[in-house]
């Protein structure tokens, strides 16, 4: 997209914003208590990405500490 584009789509999402929050507060606020809903669910799909769930086996850290002595 060029710089052009860029700024006429910028232009075109404040004052749809602006028209949007003026003319529909009271539709965008009584939205408030949907969105705090969903966003917990939302907040937990992407707080646990990184974790492992499951009973999978343990790390290799405390397998690899037993086999070093015994050599």
């Amino acid at each position: 997209m060029s710089g052009l584009a860029k700024l006429v789509f910028g232009g075109f999402a404040i004052v749809a914003g602006y028209y949007l929050f003026t003319e529909h507060t009271v539709h965008l606020l009584s939205a408030l208590p949907l969105l705090l809903f969903l966003s917990c669910p939302i907040m937990h799909l992407f707080m646990h990405h990184g974790h492992k769930h499951g009973g999978g086996p343990p790390s290799g850290k405390t397998q690899g500490a037993g086999d070093a002595g015994a050599q």
